[in-house]
């Protein structure tokens, strides 16, 4: 069985990462820079990576995660590596990320990043999280699920 990753820092969808686990009846590991709440089940555990470097919990999601495993991330470099590693990744407004399209994202993130550095994008940053985030990001979770099982 697979399992199914989630970078918890900052993550608005730890709640319905449960639920759907628990209808699936798949485990759930909350990956974190400093102890959190994580909603409580028997099927989820937290690990705490306590390391100064910028990327320690991606870098532990990474190196534990296999090709049938799903990762639940907004950090696009992350998602890019657990592609690239076979494994699925998705973000918490339900968007896909896949072979096709995080090179793309990527180099998009990296773009704007230089731009804002050099003063010539200011502002800016991700939508707010709204209603139907939560239900694209429902949805195609269950989706992936069901996918992976199937498999």
């Amino acid at each position: 069985m697979f399992e199914i990753y989630v970078d918890a820092d900052a993550c608005p969808v730890k709640q319905e990462v449960i639920k759907v686990a628990e209808r699936f009846e798949c485990h759930v590991t909350f990956v974190a820079n400093a102890a959190m709440r994580i909603p409580e089940s028997q099927r989820s555990k937290l690990v705490v990576v306590e390391s100064r470097q910028l990327d320690a919990a991606d870098d532990w999601i990474v190196n534990h995660l296999s090709r049938d495993d799903l990762v639940i991330t907004t950090d696009i470099p992350l998602a890019y590596r657990c592609v690239q590693a076979g494994a699925a990744a998705l973000d918490s407004s339900g968007h896909i990320f896949t072979e096709e399209n995080v090179g793309q994202l990527l180099a998009q993130r990296d773009l704007m990043s230089s731009l804002r550095d050099t003063g010539m994008v200011t502002g800016g940053g991700p939508a707010p999280f709204q209603k139907q985030d939560r239900s694209r990001f429902l949805h195609s979770l269950d989706q992936m699920i069901r996918n992976r099982a199937r498999q």
